[in-house]
């Protein structure tokens, strides 16, 4: 059996990520091909455990630095035991977020430095990179009302627009520069968003 393929999905919180990766899955599934679905962080009993500490709205006083490393040890954790394992084994692997969500966050809105960051992502995923990366660019306003009607805000949704929007500045600035990285206009249609990006998997999927 042949290499599987690796597909990330990225953006602002409230971007459409779940529902995008939703139209993908059905597509697969009405279409027999194995797949995997993930998250970051998280996907595995240790990154599930990062995560809830991560975004727990009790842990104010988390550092930036600290914030950086459990991400980076989540994501550690399920490349080594879960994306490589199941991409050598030709399933075709779905992501919600990966490292370039570190490049934003932590390395961008949190003025972490990309060197740093860039390094640390390397460490953690031994190299290993997503086929192709979608990131779904809505305007933090939009966005902010979307996760408004969604409900309650967990710890880094919480940190306000100032920062959602240095957010999408970084990630925008990772798609100036990665011809891995497909920006796609995020206010459309969920429909017509999705046949974009089926679009775009032909020749992967």
């Amino acid at each position: 059996m042949g290499r599987g393929c690796f597909i990330t999905f990225e953006g602002i919180d409230g971007c459409g990520k779940s529902t995008q990766i939703r139209y993908l899955t059905s597509y697969l599934e009405e279409h027999g091909r194995d797949h995997l679905l993930l998250r970051e962080p998280g996907g595995t009993v240790i990154g599930e455990g990062i995560r809830n500490i991560l975004l727990d709205k009790k842990n104010t006083g988390m550092t930036a630095m600290t914030e950086l490393l459990l991400f980076e040890a989540a994501r550690a954790q399920i490349v080594s035991e879960v994306i490589i394992p199941a991409v050598e084994s030709g399933k075709i692997v779905i992501c919600d977020r990966f490292f370039d969500s570190t490049s934003a966050y932590q390395g961008f809105a949190r003025n972490m430095g990309s060197e740093v960051v860039e390094e640390l992502n390397s460490l953690a995923t031994g190299g290993f990179e997503p086929d192709i990366t979608f990131l779904l660019d809505i305007s933090p306003e939009e966005a902010l009302s979307r996760r408004v009607a969604r409900g309650d805000e967990d710890r880094i949704e919480k940190l306000g627009m100032e920062f959602q929007e240095k957010v999408r500045e970084g990630y925008l600035e990772l798609a100036r520069n990665s011809s891995r990285i497909v920006k796609i206009d995020g206010t459309r249609s969920p429909e017509d968003t999705s046949a974009e990006i089926l679009a775009c998997l032909e020749g992967y999927i």
